[in-house]
């Protein structure tokens, strides 16, 4: 059993080691090396991460940090928690944090073994740019379009199932669902969902992801009327084909 033991731990080693040539993309050694749990992938770096409630103590959790901004946490405050991908606010509140409304102070990771407020890290560099971007504060260039998440309901069992729009595979897979009169729990692209599953709690299903507010009901950063993201040159209908035709430079006659 060490054995095998000592064979995971080395396994971990040279991942880390190869994670650790990827996060120079993102983040330097001395941003990010002394943060505990760090993972880095292609494009993101997942750390550690809580948020302590007075009354019911320590939520931790898992803090995935994109190069685009976004933030995404999958909660573990219990066995089997079914909280995943939630936005940092959302952590806060399902915590049980009884000052809310703060996540910047009061989500913390841990850095050589205390406590440290995520907004004292460099975790936040790239979402606090894209935050300046969508408020505008740099105009001068072309602002980066968010999709919110939307819900599509199983013609079976009725239940509001949540469909991710960050990529334009998870923006086609909504966007062919809609077409879909006949879509069900089964037809889910990214998860396996059963109709037998619950559904996503009201209270849950108010967070949306927008960059601005995760609580927003539409902005001019999470409502896009078409993009390159979320239309498609090979399909037919018509707001694909609209958005395909006007985006078309047009022809020059010599």
């Amino acid at each position: 059993m060490m054995e095998g033991e000592n064979g995971v731990e080395k396994k971990q080693r040279v991942d880390s080691g190869e994670s650790g040539k990827k996060a120079a993309a993102l983040f330097s050694d001395e941003e990010v090396g002394d943060i505990n749990g760090l993972t880095v992938g292609d494009d993101y770096v997942e750390v550690t991460c809580g948020c302590t409630s007075h009354r019911y103590g320590d939520a931790v959790g898992k803090l995935r940090v994109f190069s685009s901004g976004e933030l995404g946490i999958v909660c573990e405050c219990i066995p089997g928690c079914q909280e995943d991908k939630m936005t940092p606010a959302a952590f806060e509140k399902h915590s049980g944090r009884e000052t809310a409304r703060k996540w910047k102070n009061n989500i913390w990771v841990i850095v050589n073994g205390e406590k440290v407020p995520v907004a004292k890290t460099a975790l936040l560099k790239y979402y606090i740019q894209s935050s300046k971007h969508a408020n505008g504060s740099n105009k001068s260039n072309t602002p980066k379009v968010c999709h919110r998440d939307e819900f599509i309901r199983c013609t079976v069992c009725k239940k509001h199932r949540r469909i991710r729009l960050r990529t334009p595979e998870e923006c086609r897979s909504f966007h062919d669902a809609l077409a879909n009169t006949n879509w069900k729990c089964s037809d889910m692209p990214h998860d396996k969902v059963t109709c037998e599953d619950e559904e996503e709690r009201g209270s849950r299903r108010v967070y949306r992801g927008c960059l601005r507010a995760p609580t927003c009901r539409g902005c001019t950063s999470c409502v896009c009327f078409g993009c390159q993201v979320c239309r498609f040159p090979d399909c037919p209908c018509q707001s694909c084909i609209d958005f395909t035709t006007n985006v078309k430079p047009p022809s020059t006659t010599t």
